[in-house]
């Protein structure tokens, strides 16, 4: 009798484990049906959206994305390195947010030069955040002379959405844009010890815009 109760306790969670899963959709656009050719001597550097003082883009989910572009074929710069050897053109308070203000930064010899000495030919800019949209149930904690325990459920509703941005350093002209966005409900189940069914919404969306990402890149 015991072994049938616990059973049906667990196939009582079969629904909330299925709905773990994130659901993620993926928008991309570009001027031209063309691909983006990149030699296999140029290289790629992936930059998080950065307002000095309020806003920063999770730079966790920047790394994640720069592994996944980054192969054997694609060469990506790391994000500090290439901050570090542009010092202080691309930091929160100076790094360009549009294409006329990239022209006329790449119009100074210094900065040309040393984007050219590093090879690279596309900077990503990568923008977006993962907020919590909303969120409901209780749960208690207590702890007595017999023990101690959790009791209750709570859900919590998660939303990824994520723009990458592609601009030819070369050229000095967009070449396209791809927009993620990854949504799912995470629960926290009361049983005694609390049980967390949680949906990987960032993750879901690091490994769509990162993989879509290195197919805008053909190398030649």
């Amino acid at each position: 009798m015991r072994a049938y109760k616990l059973l049906s306790q667990w196939l009582c969670l079969v629904p909330l484990l299925i709905g773990c899963a994130a659901t993620t959709t993926i928008d991309e656009f570009r001027p031209t049906n063309q691909p983006i050719f990149i030699a296999e001597n140029e290289k790629v550097v992936l930059l998080g959206r950065r307002d000095s003082g309020h806003y920063e883009t999770d730079r966790e989910f920047i790394s994640c994305v720069t592994n996944k572009v980054n192969s054997a074929d694609i060469n990506v710069v790391p994000e500090q390195i290439f901050i570090d050897a542009i010092y202080p053109w691309f930091e929160p308070r100076t790094a360009p947010k549009g294409l006329p203000r990239l022209k006329r930064l790449m119009q100074d010899p210094t900065v040309r030069e040393k984007v050219e000495n590093l090879r690279i030919r596309y900077l990503v800019w990568l923008d977006g955040s993962t907020e919590t949209l909303s969120q409901g149930g209780s749960m208690s904690c207590a702890i007595g002379p017999g023990g101690g325990g959790c009791f209750g459920f709570a859900q919590w509703d998660k939303l990824s959405t994520y723009e990458a941005t592609v601009w030819d350093l070369k050229d000095l002209i967009e070449k396209g844009r791809l927009r993620v966005d990854s949504e799912g409900t995470s629960y926290l189940i009361g049983a005694v010890a609390p049980i967390p069914l949680l949906t990987p919404v960032k993750s879901d969306a690091c490994s769509s815009l990162g993989n879509q990402l290195k197919t805008f890149f053909v190398v030649n």
